[in-house]
């Protein structure tokens, strides 16, 4: 009973930081939505631009040219070609695969989407005069 008669007077303290027993807490990193994952939409624009700013070509040169023979090969057997005819053939060909792209790009933009479709495709091509409604190539003479 005496204990609870005496009066404790408590003086201010600083308090001292513990080592807690629990499991330690995982460090957030102040520059962390800075980072960029390379599953996001900002890698890919970053690849973009890149493809954009360049000039070299996108298509590998042994695969086209394997497959340019492949085609010719349909038509005529034994033929041969020189380097910088394939190389011509394969400038011309990405750059009317580019410019049908762009085009689909815009067709897919006009119908409020922004995935590419083959319709999209099929659409730029029948605005080009490339071929017809049913799909097929349209020959000028």
């Amino acid at each position: 009973m005496q204990r609870s008669k005496q009066i404790f007077c408590m003086a201010r303290s600083k308090q001292i930081a513990r080592k807690s027993t629990c499991a330690p807490r995982m460090r957030v990193d102040p520059n962390a939505a800075l980072k960029i994952k390379p599953t996001t939409i900002g890698v890919k624009k970053q690849d973009t631009r890149s493809y954009q700013k360049s000039t070299k070509l996108l298509i590998k040169k042994l695969p086209f040219q394997r497959l340019v023979r492949e085609i010719v090969q349909n038509i005529k057997i034994d033929l041969r070609f020189q380097s910088c005819a394939v190389l011509a053939l394969q400038m011309a060909s990405e750059a009317h695969l580019v410019g049908l792209l762009e085009d689909a790009k815009l067709c897919a933009i006009y119908a409020k989407r922004v995935t590419v479709m083959p319709e999209d495709i099929q659409l730029a091509r029948i605005i080009r005069g490339e071929c017809d409604q049913e799909g097929w190539l349209l020959i000028r003479t």
